[in-house]
């Protein structure tokens, strides 16, 4: 992120990060928007002020009035439509037979919530780290959850920790469907916590293909650590507000882009398309 984005700017970015994760270090965002710490705590300070975080030591946190609801409520709530319907083009790449992976992002209990709608499952096992999303799927029919160990998250509502390790060693996971707090083609699938990151590249590693689903306010951003390189990510289901010079650059680097279309209308009903990867005929 550029050092010369407006303070205004800066604490509106900061603002967000706070109320989508529950809180952030002076660190950390000082190495994500590439200033000084001492820049980061006149911003906590103004936006204290203002009542839209609350400091605390060594970073901020939400507001005590908010804190009753959690952050995952939160961003859950944040471009609903989008994450609607990218959840739904999602669930139709599972095939019944499969074991899958959700991560605990909110845009996963979407595709959680449209594996549902799509009824008719045999046997399909999903493995989460996120407790919403386990309470979604537990006792539907045809539908097995497995949960790795871990401590509990309350900002995200998910497991995490190295006690789930294990388990991710010990299955075989046709794919993997990931959020991400940032995507650049340069960083890859980055998150804002160390704790999400390291579940979620346990998640990867262990999964044949890693599908992305990312809407389109994660895409040019670089949260403060990477758990997925772009190299890794087969396909990218994402909506049509999505920055067409980076999908662009994905479709020429081989991974295939759904691009779903959000009526503004409804912000619910749209439509579907796949940008699919340029085959380059290498015969000579």
């Amino acid at each position: 992120m550029r050092s010369d984005v407006f303070a205004s700017e800066r604490q509106d970015q900061i603002a967000r990060i706070v109320e989508e994760h529950g809180r952030a270090r002076v660190a950390d965002l000082a190495r994500q928007f590439r200033v000084s710490g001492v820049t980061i705590r006149k911003d906590l300070v103004a936006l204290d002020a203002a009542g839209r975080v609350q400091r605390a030591h060594g970073g901020a946190i939400v507001p005590e009035r908010s804190r009753p609801e959690r952050a995952f409520e939160v961003r859950e709530r944040l471009q609903r439509g989008e994450k609607i319907l990218i959840g739904e083009a999602a669930a139709q790449l599972v095939h019944d037979g499969e074991s899958i992976a959700l991560d605990a992002s909110t845009t996963a209990l979407y595709l959680a919530r449209a594996l549902k709608a799509r009824d008719g499952w045999s046997q399909l096992t999903v493995v989460t780290n996120g407790l919403r999303i386990a309470s979604e799927l537990a006792g539907y029919p045809g539908i097995t959850v497995a949960m790795p160990g871990g401590w509990v998250r309350w900002e995200a509502l998910s497991l995490v920790g190295e006690l789930g390790d294990a388990a991710f060693e010990r299955v075989n996971i046709q794919t993997a469907f990931v959020g991400a707090s940032g995507f650049t083609v340069e960083a890859g699938l980055s998150d804002a916590t160390e704790e999400e990151a390291h579940i979620k590249r346990s998640m990867v590693a262990a999964a044949s293909e890693v599908v992305a689903i990312v809407d389109y306010t994660k895409w040019g951003r670089s949260a403060f650590t990477t758990f997925c390189p772009t190299a890794r990510v087969a396909r990218v289901v994402t909506d049509v507000r999505a920055p067409s010079a980076m999908v662009d650059e994905l479709e020429m680097r081989g991974i295939e882009t759904h691009l779903v279309a959000v009526d503004p209308a409804t912000a619910r009903e749209g439509t579907a398309r796949i940008r699919s990867p340029i085959r380059r005929n290498t015969s000579a």
